[in-house]
């Protein structure tokens, strides 16, 4: 694991520790990976809905789509979401890069269950 992810896992786990609020959780997450890793011009999740993926709170460019990433979030051994990250750099995403999100789902994915619920206002339009 590369240092700038290290500190974005190290970053998450204060987060986890510290914030009492889900969705606050889910938010300082997204964004501590796309601050935190260099390559990673984006990232976010998503949460399972009926029968499709809506979109959660997300950090960044979302126009990075040169190398993506995405894993799913499961919560015992249900799927709740999937998390994100892409670059634009040159360099494609790759294993490590899915180890750290792999990580971070497991980290997240109680939060997704009790984070989901904005009634009915879209992620982006939330403060």
């Amino acid at each position: 694991m590369r240092d700038d992810q290290r500190g974005a896992l190290e970053a998450i786990e204060r987060i986890l520790n510290r914030e009492p609020d889900a969705d606050e959780v889910l938010r300082q997450s997204v964004a501590a990976l796309a601050e935190r890793v260099e390559r990673y011009d984006w990232a976010g999740i998503s949460f399972v809905e009926d029968d499709g993926l809506a979109p959660g709170p997300a950090s960044g460019d979302a126009g990075a789509a040169g190398s993506r990433v995405t894993v799913p979030v499961v919560h015992e051994g249900q799927r709740v979401g999937e998390l994100a990250v892409a670059s634009r750099g040159p360099d494609a995403l790759g294993p490590e890069d899915e180890q750290l999100l792999e990580r971070v789902a497991v980290l997240l994915s109680l939060h997704c269950l009790v984070g989901w619920d904005t009634g009915g206002v879209p992620w982006d339009e939330l403060g």
